[in-house]
């Protein structure tokens, strides 16, 4: 008579017994699935180099909003400071005009202290 054999519990014990032994990943797999073992580690350093790009330029995206934040800042205090300077050389030249006499205090103001 014919022996029966169950096959998928002994290829299970022999593939768990070639892991073990260190046959799993021998020589002759690595000639295999050459082809598959090259995509795999040019997939996962594209990745990485992908990641690493990504991460430069969001330093370089907030490196860049803040100075043009800075920029912007510094644009509206020249402007203000523009705007008042043509004011008081307007006002100037209207009291010159007008001859009311009055001039520019070359002091500053201060406040008198109360008692």
């Amino acid at each position: 008579m014919s022996e029966k054999r169950n096959y998928t519990s002994s290829t299970g014990k022999k593939a768990g017994k070639d892991i073990i032994q260190g046959r799993f990943f021998s020589l002759d797999f690595f000639k295999r699935n050459a082809v598959y073992i090259i995509a795999l580690v040019i997939m996962a350093l594209a990745y990485i180099a992908n990641k690493f790009v990504c991460q430069s330029s969001m330093e370089e995206v907030i490196k860049l909003k803040t100075e043009l934040s800075n920029a912007q800042t510094d644009l509206v205090n020249s402007s203000a400071r523009y705007n008042s300077m043509i004011r008081e050389s307007e006002m100037t030249k209207l009291m010159q005009e007008k001859h009311i006499g009055l001039t520019a205090p070359m002091e500053p103001p201060f406040e008198l202290p109360s008692n």
